[in-house]
């Protein structure tokens, strides 16, 4: 005789009671939505390598922040294209670039949105990697001192937070101090604390002509093999002063996040990279997909995960599906 005493499908019959029972939930005050920033006024030029993501200029970059706003996102993180490049990235903390032009706009004209800048050099170096080089070799600590010009220039432009994205060893210690020392202490560290040297970042790269000029990031960015690297990569930034943790890429690190948030009570955040983006794009505009559905069960099984935040490309359109 069969033991039908535990009918799990008696919480399905409806949609109500699926409501009533569901264990996780996607909301809009999770999201932060990525935004390109360029020199000049009037532009929004599509992104070829990422639909429906554009190229914006700071006054357009500012439009599209009230819209986030307005849609109850709570925060955006600003790319740009420098008007410049050299060996050292110094573009990366001049504070007539787009980037910092964008930030104090945006704190001006919508104060109320978060807003994260991120800490890198790769965008702004004529080499196209994250740190200074000789020899072809990436130096760590003579890169140092140049993000820490990067965070504070982006505080100074009124960042809420800053995000290291560089995978330095020992950056976030020397931001920190940085940062303090400048006198802006209740400035946040979102620490890109374990990312990984993927293939998915490839329209990101696109988007920013940040690609590297000779070899790979493999030398900083870790091992997609690893997982218990990933731990102590996180735990080491907890203790040099990160306040929220990131991993990166998302979909493909999900049991990377959800170890991390068995192990560390800390706010913890996912970038939904541009590759993962971008697939979902272009099988959409196929008709493979139902895009929708699609996107809401993938950013939904991040929050399962256990992230918090999620740095997604689809934040605008997420915001609107959850409001319908």
């Amino acid at each position: 005789m069969i033991d039908l005493t535990y009918r799990p499908r008696r919480l399905r019959t409806t949609a109500a009671m699926r409501d009533l029972v569901r264990e996780t939930t996607l909301d809009v005050t999770d999201l932060i939505y990525p935004m390109f920033v360029v020199a000049g006024t009037g532009i929004r030029e599509e992104i070829s390598s990422l639909p429906g993501q554009y190229h914006l200029s700071v006054d357009e970059a500012v439009k599209v922040a009230k819209e986030a706003h307005q849609l109850g996102i709570r925060g955006v993180e600003i790319f740009g294209e420098p008007t410049y490049k050299d060996e050292l990235g110094s573009s990366a903390w001049d504070m007539s670039q787009p980037v910092q032009q964008a930030i104090q706009a945006i704190r001006q004209e919508v104060p109320e949105l978060i807003v994260v800048g991120d800490v890198c050099l790769c965008q702004y170096t004529n080499h196209g990697h994250c740190g200074c080089i000789e020899h072809h070799e990436i130096l760590n600590d003579e890169t140092l001192p140049l993000l820490v010009k990067v965070a504070v220039s982006q505080a100074r432009a009124g960042a809420h937070i800053v995000a290291p994205s560089d995978m330095m060893d020992g950056r976030v210690a020397a931001i920190r101090e940085g940062l303090d020392a400048a006198n802006f202490k209740n400035v946040s560290i979102m620490s890109y604390a374990a990312k990984y040297a993927s293939a998915y970042y490839g329209p990101f790269r696109d988007a920013v002509h940040s690609a590297p000029q000779f070899g790979d990031r493999k030398s900083y960015q870790m091992d997609p093999a690893n997982r218990y690297e990933a731990m102590r990569e996180i735990e080491g930034d907890i203790a040099e002063g990160a306040d929220i943790i990131m991993i990166k890429p998302a979909l493909s690190y999900l049991d990377v996040v959800r170890e991390a948030r068995d192990r560390y009570n800390y706010p913890l955040a996912v970038y939904n990279v541009s590759g993962e983006y971008a697939m979902v794009k272009t099988a959409a505009q196929a008709n493979l997909i139902n895009e929708k559905q699609l996107v809401l069960e993938t950013l939904l099984s991040m929050k399962r995960a256990g992230a918090k935040i999620i740095i997604t490309y689809h934040a605008l359109d997420v915001a609107r599906w959850l409001q319908a």
